[in-house]
């Protein structure tokens, strides 16, 4: 990860609200999981300069981690117009990975020319564990082409992301991460250094983290 990126894009995530910090009244994922963070990176689609930005970076970082990339796959449905644009850039092919084959037509998994043997790079708007992400490179080395790695806007950094992406085999690189968001969010002034310290436990237990009370303060 290029630090002078991760920072840039998280001040950017900030600024269009792509990002809300709720130690206090955490949203509930749908896996049950508590969480005082909420991100939702499309809204950056409606910034043409945040937009602009993101794709550079996510063109720089592929350029240097994966030059031999020979097609980009975006992960539906918010990789789709990520990838499209870093596709646009490297004026290389795209096509996309639905979570689940069309119910109708064709019935396609992948949208798009499948080339046999690809280097694929795969896109994703951001990863919690991982899973989706990787059923998506699974999908891509089904249809006899190469899951060449995975580059993400986002990542909330989960010890559990990093070994599933190293048990199968995928790369994995992203623009940002959970902590140097939390790193720009203190230096807006957003969040104390109190508040900060139990968001960092959300990243290191999940399943077992429980909101912050405002008379432990």
């Amino acid at each position: 990860m290029n630090l002078e990126i991760a920072k840039q894009v998280a001040a950017l995530l900030l600024q269009a609200g792509a990002v809300k910090l709720s130690p206090y009244q955490p949203f509930t994922w749908a896996s049950g999981w508590k969480s005082p963070i909420y991100c939702d990176n499309r809204l950056t689609l409606s910034y043409p300069a945040i937009r602009s930005y993101i794709k550079n970076a996510l063109a720089q970082v592929a350029k240097h981690y994966f030059p031999e990339a020979e097609a980009i796959g975006g992960v539906a449905t918010a990789g789709i117009p990520q990838g499209t644009l870093l596709a646009d850039l490297l004026e290389l092919p795209f096509l996309y990975i639905r979570p689940k084959p069309k119910e109708h037509g064709m019935e396609n998994l992948i949208e798009g020319k499948i080339l046999p043997q690809a280097k694929v790079l795969l896109v994703e708007d951001l990863i919690s564990t991982g899973g989706s992400s990787l059923k998506a490179a699974q999908a891509v080395r089904d249809a006899g082409m190469q899951a060449y790695g995975m580059l993400a806007v986002f990542s909330y950094d989960f010890d559990i992301a990093r070994e599933h992406f190293q048990r199968a085999q995928v790369p994995l690189q992203v623009l940002c991460t959970y902590p140097v968001l939390l790193q720009e969010a203190v230096a807006q002034n957003l969040v104390s250094q109190e508040e900060v310290a139990w968001l960092q436990q959300w990243r290191a237990a999940p399943d077992q983290w429980q909101a912050l009370k405002k008379t432990s303060l």
